[in-house]
């Protein structure tokens, strides 16, 4: 979809980005504060952004209880919703063109004045701590926050956060809403037919009711190379794999987009060299490899999962095709097929409001930087197999890296597999 983008500033020091998409029949809003799990303001109730989040549509000053504001909220299918992350806690609302103003209204009032109150905490705790026990079942969900805390991330597992529920009074709740929700800390993105509409947005949001305060810094947390850590279930009838490679900086976006082919190479197809492979000789269903730029740290992550009795053969083949890489034998051909492959995703991502809107709020969120869409096509094409060969041996280089799994199997095999990844990175000294 045609679109422009505009970054503004608002007195109040809230900041955002306007995208005018012509023609459009749907608006789209997002929110964002500095508000996630690492800002609670104290480790035994870890849980309580996330609680806030559950509560965020409950009663506030124009209604009275979730099902009164939901009703209205819906009765012409507008959507909403909210959701909390390590850093971030986003509202985000759809609604069709002709009710815009009515849902900006809506959501500025459940953002800016709720009513906790300790019925609702009661509930939302419940439902949280069956949401998080969900989690539990997940093999997944097990493993992720598990190889963030053995690289060094200061985070909760989903059983250590079920324990910090009871801990979270309402008074807990209205000191996160208080201190993180400020104009200052508020960054949104607004997407849909906006002309001869910027003005009244705008008046909008410089009204809302909220404090003056500070963008929160990014917390720090120095990373480090693990031991292997298998988490055994006994119900687990394969493994559940996490492989995660780690640099101590901030990635480029030349090398970003450079690393997205080289995922696309190894997992992103039937014929890929790494997934491609493992279905061709039955070993594994899913296999996925991903690279991530975080603000003092990046990571290359593969992850899957395998039947107990052919882990091993598909932990050859990853070796092998990582090995592949570092010896800068991947082709031009190749290379190629992934930038068409990039082309074409990136136009098929802009084909709804929504869409749009969420390619500029995954950065503009992050780190305040405004990607320009029209811009990305001539940056995929200019990737080159030097750019790849480099990023990705920087990951191996830097040595900081973990294996992970859930399975059933004995540790002493967990071990072996880990013995075969040793041998791609440096030796220690």
């Amino acid at each position: 979809m045609k679109h422009t983008a505009t970054e503004v500033e608002l007195k109040n020091g809230a900041k955002g980005l306007l995208i005018d998409v012509p023609g459009a029949t749907v608006m789209s809003f997002q929110f964002q504060f500095r508000a996630g799990n690492r800002y609670v303001k104290s480790g035994d109730i870890y849980e309580t952004a996330h609680i806030m989040e559950h509560m965020a549509f409950g009663a506030n000053a124009l209604f009275s209880s979730e099902h009164a504001y939901e009703a209205e909220f819906t009765k012409n299918g507008g959507y909403h919703n909210a959701f909390t992350s390590d850093l971030s806690m986003v509202y985000v609302a759809d609604c069709a063109d002709f009710e815009w103003d009515r849902i900006l209204e809506l959501q500025r009032v459940a953002i800016c004045q709720p009513k906790f109150s300790n019925v609702e905490l009661e509930a939302e705790k419940g439902n949280v701590r069956s949401e998080l026990t969900g989690y539990l079942n997940n093999h997944n969900h097990l493993l992720w926050p598990k190889v963030q805390q053995l690289l060094g991330e200061n985070v909760l597992n989903y059983r250590q956060r079920l324990l910090t529920i009871p801990n979270v009074k309402l008074r807990d709740i209205r000191e996160h809403h208080t201190r993180t929700h400020t104009t200052d800390n508020m960054r949104f993105v607004i997407a849909g037919r906006l002309q001869g509409r910027k003005t009244k947005i705008l008046e909008n949001l410089e009204a809302w009711e909220l404090p003056r305060g500070e963008r929160f810094p990014v917390p720090h947390d120095e990373l480090k190379k693990s031991h292997p850590f298998l988490i055994r279930r006994k119900e687990a009838s394969n493994m559940t794999f996490a492989l995660s490679m780690t640099v101590p900086r901030e990635l480029s976006d030349e090398e970003a987009e450079a690393m997205g082919c080289l995922d696309q190479i190894l997992t992103g197809t039937l014929h890929s060299r790494i997934y491609g492979a493992a279905r061709k000789k039955g070993l594994a269903y899913s296999v996925f490899s991903d690279t991530s730029v975080g603000f003092y740290d990046s990571s290359w992550d593969f992850g899957g999962a395998v039947n107990l009795d052919k882990v091993d053969e598909l932990m050859d083949i990853i070796v092998r095709e990582i090995r592949v890489v570092l010896n800068g034998t991947i082709s031009e051909a190749e290379l190629e097929a992934a930038k068409s492959y990039a082309l074409g995703r990136h136009q098929m991502g802009a084909q709804t409001v929504a869409q749009v809107s969420n390619f500029y709020s995954n950065r503009y969120f992050g780190d305040g930087v405004v990607k320009d869409y029209a811009k990305i096509p001539d940056a995929i094409r200019r990737i080159t197999l030097d750019r790849i060969n480099k990023t990705a041996s920087e990951f191996v280089s830097a040595n900081t890296w973990v294996l992970a799994g859930v399975s059933s199997g004995e540790r002493d095999e967990f071990l072996a597999l880990n013995e075969k990844l040793e041998k791609l990175f440096p030796k220690e000294q």
